[in-house]
C-alpha cells in the first residue's frame, strides 16, 4: 500500500500515512470523547476534547511501534523493509524479500503483537502506579489515557493472534505448519484456508450485529471480514497452483511490454488526448532527462477528480519510482504475487538492468495461476508461457 504523507524514516524505513488513515482517526477522536463523557460527566468539553486527541495520538504510535517491532526483525533476520503505512485497517510493512526459514517468518509475525502486549500491559502497570484500581474506572486524566491505551493494545495483541491469514496470527500459523511440514507452500494454503473461514465469521458476526441493533459497528466488522477473506482468496489462489509448471511460470510471460514514455510536465487534459484516447497501452514510463522518475496508468487517471485534469500534471499523478515495487523478468509469477499481496502495490514495475522493461498487474497474475491450474495434463510439445493473460504454446 503506497503512503499518500510521507512522515519521515525511522532505520531507514520510510514512515507514511495513507488517505484512509484519517478516517479512522476521526472515528477513534469521536468514539473515545463518547466514552470520556460517559465515564467522567465533571470533565469539561474541552478538556474532554483535548484528552480524545491525545489519547488517540498515543494509539497511533503505539500502532506504530506494532509495525517496527515486524520490521526490526525483518532487518536482524536479513530482510529488506522499504516502507511502514498506516491506513485504515491499523498499518502494514513492506518487506520486500520472502522469509527464507520458517523460524524467520514465525519470529517476524509475532514481534507486533509481543509489541502492543508489553506496551499495553505497561500503560496498566503505571495506571495502576498512580492509584488506578481496577475494579473503577479511572478518576485522573492520566490514568484514563493509559487505561484506555492499555486496554486497546491488548485487545490488539489478541486480535492479530488470531489464527487468520493475513494477519500476524495466521502468519504464525504458517510458521508453525511450514516448520511441521516442510512444506512452505502447503503451509501457506493452510493458512489461508483457515484465515478464509475466519473471515467468513467475522462477516456473519458483523451482519448479525447490524440487524441486531449496533448499526455502525456491526458494518465495520463486516468490513474486517471482507478484506481478510478477500487478502485470504488472494493468497490461496497462488498456493493452490501446484503443478512445478505452474510454479516456473515467469513475469516475462505475463506482463505488458512496451511503456511509452511521456513528459512529466504534461497535464492529465493533454495525457488522455494524446495518448489514452488513441491507444490501448495500460501503462506509461514517465522520465525527465532520459531518466525513469515513476509510472502512471490508466487507473492513476481516473483516480483524480475530471475538474483537476486541466491543472494537475502527469507528474504529480504518476507513481514515483521510489514508491514501487520492483519484479524482474525472470521473477516467478507466485513469487510476483506475494510481493503484490504483501506490498498492496499494483502494478508492479518489471525492470531489468536498470530498464523499464514493462508492468505487471495484480489481475494479470492471478489470471495466469487460474488458467494453468485448471489444466490438467500439459502436452510435451514446449512449454508454456502467457502474453497479457493469454495462454500460448512455444516449440510446437
Amino acid at each position: 500500500m503506497r503512503s499518500n504523507i510521507k512522515l519521515g524514516t525511522v532505520s531507514g524505513i520510510e514512515i507514511g500515512l495513507h488517505y484512509s488513515w484519517f478516517i479512522i482517526a476521526a472515528l477513534i477522536v469521536f468514539s473515545l470523547v463518547e466514552r470520556f463523557r460517559d465515564t467522567h460527566a465533571d470533565w469539561t468539553r474541552n478538556e474532554i476534547w483535548i484528552l480524545a486527541l491525545i489519547t488517540a495520538a498515543f494509539f497511533f504510535v503505539s500502532l506504530l511501534f506494532h509495525e517496527l517491532a515486524h520490521s526490526w526483525v525483518a532487518q536482524k533476520r536479513g530482510l529488506r523493509v522499504k516502507a511502514i503505512t498506516l491506513f485504515a485497517l491499523g498499518g502494514v510493512s513492506q518487506i520486500q524479500d520472502d522469509s527464507s526459514d520458517a523460524k524467520t517468518e514465525f519470529w517476524v509475525a509475532i514481534a507486533g503483537p509481543i509489541a502492543s502486549l508489553v506496551i499495553g500491559v505497561g500503560c496498566l502497570i503505571v495506571a495502576l502506579g498512580l492509584g488506578w484500581q481496577r475494579s473503577t474506572e479511572p478518576h485522573t486524566v492520566a490514568t484514563g489515557v493509559l487505561v484506555w491505551l492499555g486496554r486497546i493494545n491488548i485487545t490488539l495483541a489478541i486480535f492479530n493472534m488470531i489464527p487468520a491469514f493475513p494477519l500476524d496470527g495466521g502468519r504464525v500459523l504458517r510458521a508453525i505448519v511450514w516448520a511441521v511440514s516442510k512444506d512452505p507452500v502447503r503451509s501457506t494454503r493452510i493458512a489461508a484456508r483457515v484465515g478464509q473461514v475466519a473471515a467468513f465469521f467475522f462477516i456473519l458476526d458483523g451482519i448479525w450485529n447490524y440487524f441486531s441493533g449496533s448499526g455502525f459497528s456491526g458494518l465495520w466488522v463486516a468490513f474486517i471480514g471482507w478484506f481478510l477473506m478477500d487478502a485470504a482468496r488472494s493468497t490461496s489462489a497462488g498456493s493452490e497452483a501446484r503443478p512445478a509448471a505452474v510454479r516456473e511460470v515467469r513475469v516475462s510471460d505475463v506482463m505488458s511490454r512496451g511503456c511509452v514514455a511521456v513528459n512529466p510536465a504534461m497535464t492529465l487534459q493533454e495525457f488522455i488526448e494524446v495518448y489514452l484516447r488513441k491507444t490501448a497501452q495500460r501503462c506509461f514510463a514517465i522520465k525527465d532527462h532520459d531518466s525513469l522518475t515513476g509510472l502512471i496508468t490508466r487507473r492513476d487517471v481516473g483516480a483524480i477528480p475530471r475538474e483537476r485534469w486541466a491543472t494537475t500534471t502527469v507528474g504529480d499523478a504518476m507513481h514515483p519510482l521510489r514508491d514501487l515495487q520492483v519484479v524482474t523478468p525472470n521473477t516467478r509469477v507466485l513469487d510476483a504475487l506475494q510481493i503484490a499481496a504483501r506490498s498492496g502495490v499494483d502494478p508492479l514495475a518489471v525492470v531489468e538492468n536498470g530498464r523499464l522493461r514493462g508492468i505487471v498487474f495484480r489481475s494479470q497474475l492471478l489470471q495466469a495461476l487460474q488458467v494453468q491450474s485448471e489444466m490438467t495434463i500439459l502436452p510435451a510439445n514446449g512449454p508454456l508461457f502467457y502474453s497479457n493473460g493469454r495462454a500460448a504454446r512455444s516449440g510446437a
